[in-house]
Parts: C-alpha cells; structure tokens; sequence
C-alpha cells in the first residue's frame, strides 16, 4: 500500500498540472465568442450579379479548356460570370462569354478578397501558401493568404484554383487554436484528439482515480463514520425496545 500511496502522489502531481491546462483551456474556449471564433463575422456573402448573360456553348468551353471535362459549374467571380470546369489536371476558369482563361495570380486574390472582406482595414501583404500551416490545414491548397492591418489581424484565404474565399482567421481564432492544442494535446498539426500521448494521460488517470478511491477507503476509520450509522444505530434501538415491552408477560397473567 506504500507503493500505491506514492506513486498516486507524484501521478496526482504531475497529471494535476493537466488538469488545469484542460481546465483552464476549455475555459478559454468557452468564454470566446463562436462567431468571432469561426470569422464568418468578417467575410461578406457572394454579391449577386445581374442577369442577362449570354454564355459560350459547351463545345466552345471544351475546345477552350483543351482537355476532357468531368464537371462544369457557372457561377460569379468579380464582376462577371465564370466557368469552373474540372479536368483530371485540375481545375480551369473561363470567362463565361468569351472562354478566355482566367489566372488567380496575387491581384486577382487581392481584389477578391477586398471585395469579400467586411472591415475597413488596407491590406498588409498578400501570400501564397503551398504547404500546409495551421491556418491553412483544413484547405485545398494552394491558397493566397490576404492580410488586413486591423485591430485582429484578419486573414481572409482565397483558392488558386477556383477564386473562391475559402475563410477568414483571426487573432480570436489564432487563441482558440492554441487553446484547443493545449486541451487536446495535440502539439503538431492540432486537428485529431486520438493519439498515443493523449490515450497514455487518460489512462494515467483512471489509475489515478482507482488508487485514489482505495487510499480514501483505507483512510476511513469506524469512528470517522460514526455518524452517519449513529441514527440508524439508535432506530434499532428504539424498535428492540419496543420488541422487548411487547414480549414482557403482564403482572395478572
């Protein structure tokens, strides 16, 4: 029992500082607003272009794409209509009128996400992400990062591929991010809670939780009970009592 008592100490030492990362972390993640968490607060919705388009015949597309078409989808991009058509190299976009090919380079990026962007703020610089950061992990990369000078750093994401503004990051998220690797115990790419670290903590603790309810059994002493039996105790009493004045046989009999 020796043994048990000391190793529940120093488990109880050190899985008690996870306990309070987990608590103050959850803690964090709670008090942060869930709109200012996701920055669907600083994206503006698709504006909505006039009618009274005259699109290229499909076969003008296909020649214009230059490769087999799987999937072909109209929709705005700026201030006109597009084709986004999917080949097995990837995706292309054409003018929707005149087939010309369209390029997200970083002016295009810029100025979608200008117009999508629902502050006041300049843009600070403009990047193209290829490899995966915690920002971009749950993307389809390549994106163009925009930065805005605004008070919490927002970041709105735009895709090479189909100019679509995939989402916005901001020092709100960037914290909560952080919060939500502390509270998983994911310290390399934040995203699954099913990891051997984690599992190794959560076993750690239900030993700690089983050796600790046999040392509090252990610790109990009849007296430090005593009363909580005591009025169960004195009930007993009362009814033998009464057992006993029924049972005594009368002076007359």
């Amino acid at each position: 029992m020796f043994l048990v008592r000391t190793l529940h100490k120093w488990f109880g030492l050190v899985l008690g500082l996870q306990f309070l990362i987990w608590a103050l972390s959850g803690a964090v993640m709670a008090l942060l607003d869930h709109h200012k968490v996701s920055g669907e607060h600083a994206v503006l919705p698709v504006a909505q272009l006039a009618s009274g388009l005259n699109p290229a015949p499909l076969a003008a597309v296909e020649a214009a794409v230059g490769a087999p078409v799987t999937g072909l989808e109209l929709k705005p991009l700026f201030d006109r209509w597009v084709y986004q058509a999917e080949t097995p190299s990837g995706v292309r976009l054409l003018d929707a009128e005149t087939t010309r090919r369209i390029e997200v380079d970083a002016t295009a990026a810029r100025t979608l996400a200008v117009a999508r962007y629902a502050g006041a703020a300049s843009v600070e610089r403009v990047d193209l992400v290829t490899a995966s950061t915690h920002e971009t992990r749950d993307m389809a990369l390549p994106v163009w990062r925009v930065g805005f000078a605004d008070a919490d750093h927002t970041a709105l994401f735009v895709s090479r591929a189909t100019g679509e503004v995939l989402g916005a990051k901001t020092d709100t998220w960037r914290l909560w991010d952080i919060a939500w690797m502390l509270h998983i115990m994911n310290y390399g790419d934040r995203q699954s809670f099913n990891h051997p670290l984690i599992v190794t903590v959560a076993t750690g603790v239900t030993w700690l939780a089983l050796s600790g309810l046999i040392l509090l059994f252990r610790a109990f002493r009849p007296s430090d009970v005593a009363w909580i039996a005591a009025p169960f105790e004195r009930l007993a009493a009362r009814r033998r009592g009464r057992a006993r004045v029924i049972g005594t046989p009368s002076a007359g009999e």
